[in-house]
């Protein structure tokens, strides 16, 4: 079963601490599915199995703390920690992904954590790689809260919000079509008839045989 089919089969109370959790676990630095899961969430909100609101919180409270506990982890750590996950995980914490992930730090310095929430592989690296590179923490609380605010909040409004105008689109998509269907119907049906009405006066009228004479 996949992640998107699973939150659906849960009871919808359990979907806001589904949310919370597997984005709180990517964000610690464990490679997880989350947007899948915060767009599956927001699609939820849409038929309204549950409420926008509630999935953008816990959404948001998820990617923070889950941030917090990765730069924990990652300042504990070090350096050594990511060459000793390389090693048993190269494909997501290779010598190469965590060159990138590095390279973006030096570069954009605290935004590189902002930034990292929308950016898939720097998503698992933001935490961790800020605590090895010993970023200050109240910088790194400053990108976090602000990146988890916009990419979780921000994608759930954007998802709910195309959501529901499609939804209303395409409820009304039947009726239109009726409409259309009905005016297309008269409409053909006048033009048919003017067409065999001017046919009609086009044509000449039969002439009456005179009776022969005897």
């Amino acid at each position: 079963m996949h992640i998107d089919q699973w939150i659906e089969s849960v009871p919808p109370i359990a979907v806001y601490a589904l949310v919370g959790l597997i984005i709180g676990v990517e964000s610690i630095g464990i490679p997880l599915p989350g947007e899948i899961a915060l767009v599956t969430a927001a699609l939820m909100a849409v038929k309204g199995t549950v409420d926008p609101w509630g999935v953008a919180l816990c959404a948001i409270a998820g990617a923070v703390i889950g941030d917090s506990i990765g730069y924990a982890i990652g300042r504990k750590g070090g350096k050594p920690l990511f060459e000793k996950l390389g090693r048993k995980f190269p494909q997501h914490f290779g010598p190469d992904h965590l060159a990138t992930a590095e390279r973006s730090f030096h570069k954009w310095g605290m935004w590189a954590v902002f930034f990292g929430r929308f950016i898939a592989l720097l998503r698992i690296f933001a935490g961790p790689l800020a605590g090895a590179l010993r970023m200050p923490y109240w910088k790194f609380l400053t990108a976090n809260v602000l990146g988890g605010v916009c990419w979780a909040g921000g994608t759930t409004l954007l998802v709910y919000k195309v959501g529901k105008v499609a939804e209303k689109w395409l409820g009304s998509f039947s009726w239109i079509g009726l409409v259309l269907a009905v005016v297309g119907g008269i409409g053909s049906a006048l033009v048919l008839k003017r067409r065999a009405a001017a046919k009609h006066e086009a044509e000449p009228e039969p002439s009456v045989a005179e009776p022969v004479a005897d």
